[in-house]
């Protein structure tokens, strides 16, 4: 489930942005979050990306153009649209679109740039991951909700750090 970080995530995920450009917005920020935009750490191979739109409406108007392209509305997600890529039944991206309005309080991108800059965090997070994969093969928890409290942890300090409310990290 999780494997070595691999140096070619992050051309996958600039070759991953301009195809969603393509197929929705050429103006659109998009920014490589996840554990694949950690470099050295140690991840499921998919790239998770956020997509900075003006509102539901905007993604709403492209919906239509990016699943000609392959991609699927997916996730449990309740706060944001989520679209799912896949190759062979494999999920190979995933994009998560957040309005504009909320988007510098995006709680996965505050944990990349905040797990980029504290190694020490990075580290626990790893290894969180990785008792995650072991409580969900174990059928004692799912990887998502096995991992939650450090993400919640480290969330918290960060959000803490640059003045923001807290908030709960789960939303599905």
């Amino acid at each position: 489930m999780l494997v070595p970080y691999d140096p070619s995530w992050p051309a996958q995920f600039e070759q991953a942005a301009a195809g969603l450009r393509d197929s929705g917005d050429p103006d659109w920020t998009i920014e490589h979050i996840g554990s694949t935009a950690i470099p050295g750490m140690r991840a499921k191979p998919v790239i998770d990306m956020a997509v900075r739109v003006t509102d539901a409406a905007e993604f709403e108007r492209h919906r239509a153009s990016l699943e000609r392209d392959g991609w699927r509305l997916g996730s449990a997600v309740r706060s944001h649209p989520v679209m799912i890529l896949e190759s062979d039944g494999t999920r190979t991206h995933i994009a998560h679109f957040f309005e504009a309005s909320a988007w510098d309080a995006v709680n996965q991108r505050i944990l990349r740039d905040w797990l980029r800059a504290h190694p020490d965090d990075a580290d626990r997070y790893v290894h969180a991951k990785c008792d995650a994969v072991a409580a969900a093969a174990r059928g004692t928890a799912s990887y998502n909700a096995a991992k939650t409290p450090v993400i919640q942890e480290i969330v918290d300090r960060a959000r803490t750090a640059r003045g923001l409310p807290l908030v709960e990290v789960s939303d599905k």
